[in-house]
């Protein structure tokens, strides 16, 4: 999902003084400490000493008893072509499962009382019932960073809309989010995080949205909020692919550690249009070996796409559509189907089992190519077919869906301006 708009859419290293006279060791540092030496003559008639770090388990300095720093993580499971990630709220903790969505700012929960509230299954957030909870004022700069009006009471209330005419509205507040640890045990709080606490919000939303986490690229999101907090402006997700059991789940990391390391990587630069979304660069589109340029006089526009975790289909302006279906009717060796009003203009196929091919390989700028396979292109949207899952749009709005993002550890990192790929199996994460 996006956000509807008006207009276009950062150690000293501590001296180590060792001065070595008549036998004497002087040692001046913060962190290292002499703690044996071993009279080993040597040709001068000196000795050696052995420096050990004060946190190695070997200094007498060492807490045996402290743990590794703990980092957030959540984790993701896939619902109804979304993705819902798991954070909780206030003090006690109140679990929510929320979309997690790449292509707006705002982290709101469905908050009671909800007039005119999409259905919903779980309990709805109680900001009274929380001892963390508190409204922002009108005057806080976080209320700036949304469209907000006043209230008598001189509490912020926000209204956010987004490109699909769903709408959340409600109070700005501050709560204390709680993530998921890595070392396994307990949670990560994060103290002071804005967040909209819902009270009227329509749309496209099912019965297990609990709300939505915004990890955009903007001021108000999750992901710059907690940067502070984390180590960093960066974040890593591998999305599970489209009817995978829901039992089956993934994680996101945050910060400091989440970056994506290893082999078959592939880095694409991110360009900066807009604080919020992650515009990257595609050059074009393969099918096998077909070439098919993003645009069909050659010319390439820097972040012609946005990454969007909260789209599931890939929208591509319509010429491109209409050139890659009419590649892929050529090179699929089955017969489209044509008589069923359900699915409209879609390419779509009969068949129990998944396509076999072709690959599609999207080529971002700088050379770097990512392959997807049928799993990736090809969405089943009822038992026995199978549709391909872009759409052609000429609304100028171009943007790389979930369903493209699956069974890949995606990178982003805002501090490095880099999104970084790597095929995986999401369901092993």
């Amino acid at each position: 999902m996006y956000p509807r708009k008006a207009g276009s859419v950062m150690a000293a290293i501590d001296t180590i003084l060792c001065h070595v006279h008549f036998g004497v060791v002087l040692v001046t540092t913060l962190f290292i400490y002499l703690v044996s030496f071993s009279a080993t003559a040597a040709s001068n008639g000196g000795f050696s000493v052995k420096l050990v770090h004060r946190n190695s388990p070997k200094s007498p300095f060492y807490n045996h008893n402290k743990t590794t720093l703990s980092k957030p993580q959540s984790r993701v499971q896939a619902n109804n072509g979304q993705y819902l990630m798991k954070l909780s709220l206030g003090n006690p903790l109140f679990d929510v499962y929320g979309i997690a969505d790449t292509g707006s700012d705002l982290l709101w929960a469905q908050c009671v009382p909800c007039e005119g509230c999409y259905k919903q299954i779980k309990p709805k957030f109680d900001p009274k019932k929380s001892s963390t909870y508190s409204d922002l004022p009108c005057g806080a700069q976080e209320c700036s960073l949304v469209p907000n009006s006043c209230s008598t009471e001189n509490v912020c209330s926000y209204h956010y809309e987004y490109g699909d005419g769903s709408v959340t509205r409600g109070v700005l507040a501050k709560e204390t989010i709680s993530l998921e640890s890595t070392s396994g045990k307990g949670t990560v709080s994060l103290k002071g995080i804005a967040f909209g606490c819902g009270h009227n919000n329509t749309g496209v939303f099912n019965q297990d949205d609990m709300g939505l986490i915004g990890l955009g690229g903007g001021p108000i999101s999750f992901i710059s909020q907690m940067a502070p907090l984390v180590g960093g402006k960066k974040f890593s997700y591998c999305l599970v692919p489209f009817h995978t059991d829901p039992s089956i789940e993934s994680k996101m990391s945050f910060g400091k550690g989440s970056e994506v390391l290893g082999n078959g990587i592939v880095t694409v630069p991110l360009v900066r249009k807009d604080d919020t979304f992650y515009f990257v660069t595609v050059e074009g589109f393969s099918v096998g070996d077909k070439f098919l340029p993003f645009d069909s006089s050659g010319k390439v526009e820097k972040g012609n796409i946005f990454l969007d975790s909260g789209t599931p289909p890939t929208y591509i302006p319509t010429d491109l559509y209409d050139r890659l279906v009419a590649e892929l009717r050529k090179q699929i060796p089955m017969a489209p189907i044509e008589d069923d009003p359900d699915l409209g203009n879609q390419l779509c196929y009969r068949t129990k089992t998944n396509l076999k091919g072709p690959i599609l390989t999207v080529h971002f700028e700088g050379r770097a190519n990512i392959k997807l396979t049928p799993t990736q292109t090809f969405i089943p949207p009822k038992d026995g077919v199978f549709c391909f899952a872009m759409i052609g749009d000429n609304s100028g709005v171009n943007i790389y869906g979930n369903f493209a993002q699956t069974n890949f550890l995606i990178g982003i990192d805002l501090e490095t301006k880099v999104v970084s790929f790597k095929p995986t199996d999401c369901t092993k994460d």
